[in-house]
């Protein structure tokens, strides 16, 4: 059979090979590109508003004592403002460097909270008997956090929502009774939140 040669148009196509250094600008360029994209997509989420948990600024690095008065108690369950607040003071005095003190006026920040509903709805029931045994809760609460000195909120946010879900005893209505222990470690979770939201900024 005769040889002949194939059309350039079907001839497998050559290999290029780049040098070593282009490669390597190649690899430079494409970091500096993935490197933009991070900071505009950072840049766009915030001029967005995605920082919904609340306004904060860089908190005063002078400051030695907070108070922290009792929360405003807008619900119908009864003193669970005082657990709350109670929690609250734990958080701070093991998280951070400030000395809660009762006497607002002497304090170098004062933490103002109120707690404006709570929403339980079941999730888990008992196959047996029907009974709720996990209950999903809601919680919103008002949170503000004022220099003493200049009266000016460095930390504030009218809706701050915590959610989590706890087991209960078959009596959903006990679940808020000072000695249940899922109410102790809801009151533990949300002043956690609060103070994370507070002294990080989130």
């Amino acid at each position: 059979m005769p040889n002949r040669s194939l059309p350039k148009d079907l001839r497998a196509p050559r290999r290029v090979l780049m040098p070593a250094a282009s490669l390597a600008n190649a690899s430079i360029v494409a970091a500096v590109l993935g490197a933009m994209v991070v900071v505009a997509v950072a840049i766009m989420a915030a001029g967005c508003g995605y920082h919904v948990a609340g306004r904060a600024a860089n908190l005063p690095s002078d400051w030695k004592t907070i108070s922290v008065p009792a929360f405003k108690n807008d619900t119908t369950q009864y003193r669970i403002e005082q657990r709350f607040t109670a929690a609250v003071v734990r958080e701070f005095l093991s998280r951070t460097k400030y000395r809660v003190v009762q006497d607002a006026r002497s304090a170098d920040a004062i933490l103002n909270g109120e707690v404006l509903s709570i929403e339980t709805s079941p999730v888990l029931f008992n196959a047996t008997t029907g009974e709720v045994t996990t209950m999903l809760v809601t919680v919103h609460a008002k949170v503000q956090f004022t220099d003493n000195k200049t009266q000016k909120a460095v930390y504030q946010n009218d809706d701050m929502l915590f959610r989590s879900e706890y087991q209960i005893s078959p009596d959903v209505q006990s679940f808020f009774q000072e000695e249940d222990p899922a109410l102790e470690r809801m009151s533990r979770d949300f002043a956690s939140h609060v103070v994370a939201n507070v002294v990080e900024g989130f």
